[in-house]
């Protein structure tokens, strides 16, 4: 990885963990905010970076709700 890409996975991971324990849903907006007005470059890489991330959690919910689903059919099924 590049040093670019080093430091907005690092601060999108930061950024995250700030988010759920604030419960701030749109801190990265801020900090893309931030980023703006001294390195697009970073700014594009952070978002990116966040939005990953918002995309992978959002997908494992609603796979870890499927197959929580799934195992209840299975099991009201085999009684």
């Amino acid at each position: 990885m590049s040093t670019l890409e080093d430091l907005a996975s690092k601060l999108a991971a930061d950024t995250m963990a700030a988010m759920e324990e604030t419960g701030d849903d749109r801190l990265y907006v801020e900090i893309g905010n931030m980023l703006a007005a001294s390195s697009q470059s970073l700014e594009e890489a952070f978002l990116t970076e966040v939005r990953v991330r918002l995309a992978e959690r959002a997908a494992r919910r609603f796979l870890e709700t499927k197959i929580a689903a799934a195992r209840s059919a299975a099991a009201q099924n085999a009684t």
